[in-house]
């Protein structure tokens, strides 16, 4: 199961665990004899890295085949109904270590907030993810429910794979990666990390976050948003020795959504991920200060240069500063049509990676004949039984490359010149898709079981209508120097005018905005 360089590496980490650790597996090999056998060699072979770990094969979980993790001597709710491998290895990883002991990454007071949730005895959170091995958005979830039932003992967690389950996911209705159910019910669905999990189960955060946020000294420089662009400005503002914060809602921003990142110079081949851990980590190294899980409500502007701004926080709380530099970016773009609203999560996707195993052996569509539709298409093409690509315009957009890729597959309709007019359902998942050929205006429908939308971003900007000017795209307008309409606010990255989305782009207007607002800082006296 594990190669010899990967078990030399996971007996290093192993290493590091002061406390016993016991892997209890619930195995079946009458259902499946083939993923029990492998759960029994993984299992062993861990057990066998370390004097602190052992495994048994009498579990009595009623999901099988599965394996909890447990400190001998403990009430520790982290279950696996899966073969964590992929990118689920990771998760496996750290919930060894943090069973183990080995202290987690994460703040003091998010330790002391986790450990609080149900201590007045209101009933155990049990925690449900449905993920896939090959989801780069589950990991983040996985990890931090694991380390919610590692620390408090009213918090349970299992993690399951859907493509080991298919009649629990057929009966639940998952169609998209993750899923998270709590005691049952939905609880959320794509992306989430640990400050916004705690925030829907701790009714009090909010209050609290706010209280906290209203203490912070006013900054020099106030960057919005913690994607590439907001992080090269925060690192260069910081550089000056200016006192500066970040404040987003979500560090990473789309690069957390990103699979493979190849075109970023210098760096041969990365995953969003992970790219985005590096920003965070040179942020922080920087003695940035990073406000995360923080949504921006409104901005209210100096009312003459040199005197504060005010970023007002759908919390309720106010932070001030002598400048802003907005790096808000940008989200998936909407079809629009009936349907999709209303199959989001039960057909509608948005990303191929994460959900595109849910899919295997049915048929799907994707709208959109860009890169980013032509790569999903080549992608899903190799998983499920037929892919139909729509396209808008009278060619594919994309690379010539990869449209050379996509007309050699024998599993691939296109049709271009085609308008996507409705996402047709049953009432909880999508059975069809309805297309408009543009230039006879016959309809035709096409049965399937989901629907990739791939055609493009639109940007954050919805908070700052009326604040400063925005082209007619909703993109804030920056000149040469990434100046606003409004003076000593900024902007940088995919929420701006300025042209070609792509990471390297951002991180470059990102520095500029940076050093922009500290000549601005420089030239205007605190009022």
């Amino acid at each position: 199961m594990l190669d010899a360089n990967i078990q030399a590496q996971l007996a290093a980490y192993l290493g590091r665990i002061t406390q016993p650790v016991e892997l209890i597996a619930s195995l079946d090999e009458s259902r499946d004899a083939e993923t029990s056998a492998q759960m029994r060699e993984l299992l062993a072979q861990i057990a066998a890295l370390s004097d602190k770990v052992s495994a048994r094969f009498d579990g009595a979980a009623a999901r099988r085949p599965s394996f909890q993790i447990t400190r001998a001597g403990a009430d520790m709710g982290v279950e696996f109904a899966a073969i964590p491998m992929g990118h689920e290895f990771t998760s496996l990883v750290l919930a060894l270590l943090q069973a183990g002991g080995h202290p987690p990454k994460v703040e003091a007071d998010v330790v002391e907030q986790i450990r609080s949730l149900q201590a007045d005895g209101s009933g155990d959170l049990v925690f449900e993810t449905w993920m896939s091995l090959s989801c780069h958005n589950c990991p983040d979830v996985v990890q931090a429910l694991n380390l919610m039932a590692v620390l408090n003992p009213r918090i349970r967690h299992v993690a399951i794979d859907g493509g080991l389950f298919q009649a629990e996911v057929e009966q639940r209705g998952i169609m998209a990666v993750p899923a998270v159910f709590l005691n049952g019910q939905p609880f959320g669905s794509g992306r989430m990390e640990l400050a916004e999990i705690l925030a829907k189960v701790d009714t009090g955060a909010a209050a609290r976050d706010a209280a906290r946020l209203a203490t912070k000294q006013r900054f020099d420089v106030l960057v919005v948003g913690g994607g590439p662009a907001g992080a090269a400005a925060a690192v260069y503002a910081a550089r000056k020795g200016i006192r500066t914060g970040v404040v987003a809602e979500r560090f990473g921003g789309q690069t957390l959504d990103t699979l493979g990142i190849e075109n970023y110079i210098s760096v041969l081949h990365t995953e969003g991920p992970k790219f985005a851990a590096a920003l965070e980590a040179q942020v922080r190294a920087n003695e940035v200060d990073i406000m995360n899980g923080q949504r921006v409500a409104a901005i209210e502007p100096a009312a003459t240069p040199g005197a504060p701004i005010t970023v007002r926080l759908e919390n309720g709380a106010e932070l001030s500063a002598r400048s802003v530099v907005l790096a808000t970016g940008a989200r998936w773009r909407k079809v629009g049509v009936p349907g999709e609203a209303e199959y989001a999560n039960k057909g509608v996707a948005y990303c191929p990676h994460c959900d595109g195993p849910l899919f295997k052996g049915k048929k799907v569509a994707v709208i959109g004949g860009g890169n980013s539709g032509v790569e999903a298409a080549i992608d899903l093409a190799g998983v499920v039984q037929h892919v139909t690509l729509v396209e808008f315009a009278d060619q594919l957009k994309a690379d010539a490359v990869l449209v050379k890729k996509l007309q050699s597959l024998p599993n691939v309709t296109i049709h271009v010149n085609a308008q996507t007019t409705e996402i047709r359902g049953d009432g909880s998942k999508v059975t069809g898709l309805t297309y408009k050929d543009r230039a006879s205006g016959t309809e035709h429908q096409v049965e399937l079981a989901g629907v990739f939308v791939q055609i493009g971003l639109v940007p954050n900007t919805d908070f700052l209508k009326g604040t400063l000017e925005l082209s007619r795209y909703g993109e804030v307008i920056v000149d040469e120097r990434c100046a606003t309409s409004v003076p000593g606010i900024f902007a940088a990255g995919d929420a701006t005018t300025v042209p070609y989305k792509q990471i390297v782009i951002a991180a470059g207007e990102g520095a500029k905005a940076a050093l922009s607002a500290f000549d601005y800082l420089i030239r205007h006296a605190e009022g």
